[in-house]
């Protein structure tokens, strides 16, 4: 196998499930950071490799790919050990149901790009815009407390494609201060999953460019 790229930004929740699946598969990869604050993702230079001008984007097997579920299921069916869904079909669209609660309802409410709009074309305040912010998390994460396991992960025994969902939005949580006492199963999942080397590995804090 060629040279496996990462374009990543250290802050991304999107690019943070990409190295997570990454790490969890043994895959070794370089990173190449896009600054977003700086936005790098804009450039020409960029958009002429991913007109989509988002990150994640990985390179990988002579292609590139783009949007970080379509990424993660393609490592998933290409180096199938770990896997990240399970076997059983109903099971399988559980654990996307639970990994789409993040990925389609949470993080793009909150993403960099709303929320610079909400700030700029809106001509929202840092209050309203936070207000915005924690009010999408704690819908979202009520949901998700409800479906947890009282013990384990949602992968029960191995982490699964929601827990590497969960874990980049926990992130993003804490770092905009969002009061998390109401969802302590949530918390105790993602304290689990970032005891664990390959998710510690991928943290913001450890890949800051």
């Amino acid at each position: 196998m060629s040279e496996v790229v990462l374009y990543d930004y250290w802050r991304s929740s999107a690019a943070y499930r990409v190295r997570i699946a990454l790490n969890l598969k043994g895959i070794g990869y370089r990173r190449e950071a896009i600054d977003l604050v700086e936005g790098k993702q804009r450039s020409a230079d960029y958009r002429r490799l991913n007109p989509q001008g988002l990150v994640p984007a990985l390179a990988i097997d002579g292609a590139l790919l783009t949007q970080s579920m379509a990424i993660v299921e393609y490592l998933d069916e290409r180096f199938p050990d770990p896997a990240l869904l399970p076997t059983d079909l109903l099971e399988r669209s559980r654990v996307r149901a639970l990994a789409l609660s993040v990925v389609a309802d949470i993080h793009p409410l909150n993403n960099l790009r709303v929320l610079n709009w909400l700030r700029g074309e809106l001509c929202q305040g840092e209050e309203a815009v936070m207000q915005w912010y924690h009010h999408w998390i704690a819908e979202g994460f009520a949901a998700l407390e409800a479906e947890a396991p009282e013990a384990g992960l949602f992968g029960e025994d191995r982490p699964n494609l929601a827990d590497l969902c969960l874990v980049p939005q926990m992130a993003n949580a804490r770092r905009f201060e969002v009061p998390l006492g109401a969802f302590p199963r949530l918390v105790r999942i993602d304290a689990a999953l970032r005891a664990l080397p390959a998710f510690a590995a991928a943290a913001p804090e450890a890949v800051k460019n």
